[in-house]
């Protein structure tokens, strides 16, 4: 018969290796679950998990607005964006494009060079024909399409090839709309000009006036040219 007290100390010793077994398997699965947690976690979320008090911030869609409307006003550039898809006959690329805001005065940066993938944009000066304003106030007042009007067409143009005549390098545009059809007989061009450069607005507090064509300033001329290039397109407007 064994001793009581020996079974005892026995029944005793089991108890507390049974206990810790139990309180290590514990450890060791909340060891190998914390890890598992974060790395499914991380599988759904492809980041850290982050506190519940600093969420992560959403990421753009990819069908937003292609620049921001504190650059084009909506309505223009739901306009442009609908030129863009009626020319497409016309074998227009569609990586960027140019949108020219003639409701802006012409001290106002309002021809907008868009990257339509980036939804980047450069914002520059450009002119308005003297015959879109007749007294020189510095704001368009009318558009005309008509030879010998020396005003600015409105309407859809494609970029088209570059050439050097009477104001430098130049680029000529075909116009795509019944307002502005005759751009290449009326010789409706990009080009640089001095009455477009910068220090106009410090002196004048507005550019001169073309005649009918996009004039920019004569340190833009390279970054329209590089941004823009041919086959693309340019909307001007201004409701």
């Amino acid at each position: 018969m064994r001793d009581l007290g020996y079974s005892m100390i026995e029944h005793d010793n089991s108890l507390r290796s049974r206990r810790a077994m139990l309180k290590n398997g514990l450890v060791l699965a909340g060891a190998l679950s914390v890890p598992s947690a974060v790395s499914a976690a991380n599988r759904l979320t492809g980041r850290d998990l982050q506190p519940m008090s600093q969420p992560p911030l959403p990421r753009r869609s990819v069908a937003a607005t292609p620049t921001s409307p504190r650059v084009v006003r909506p309505e223009l550039m739901r306009k442009a964006m609908a030129a863009l898809n009626r020319a497409g006959s016309h074998g227009v690329r569609r990586d960027r494009m140019a949108i020219v805001d003639f409701a802006a005065s012409s001290s106002e940066p309002r021809l907008h060079l868009i990257d339509l993938a980036s939804g980047r944009s450069t914002s520059l000066l450009v002119t308005h024909g003297s015959g879109s304003d007749p007294a020189h106030t510095g704001w368009l007042q009318r558009f005309s399409n008509r030879e010998g009007s020396n005003a600015s067409s409105e309407g859809a143009f494609l970029t088209s090839d570059y050439y050097v005549g009477k104001h430098g390098r130049s680029q000529r545009l075909i116009g795509l709309d019944s307002t502005n059809c005759n751009a290449l007989d009326r010789a409706i061009v990009v080009h640089s000009a001095w009455y477009a450069n910068r220090d106009m607005i410090a002196t004048r507090g507005m550019l001169g006036r073309s005649q009918g064509c996009f004039a920019v300033g004569e340190r833009d001329l390279d970054t329209v040219f590089a941004k823009l290039g041919p086959d693309r397109l340019i909307f001007a407007a201004k409701a």
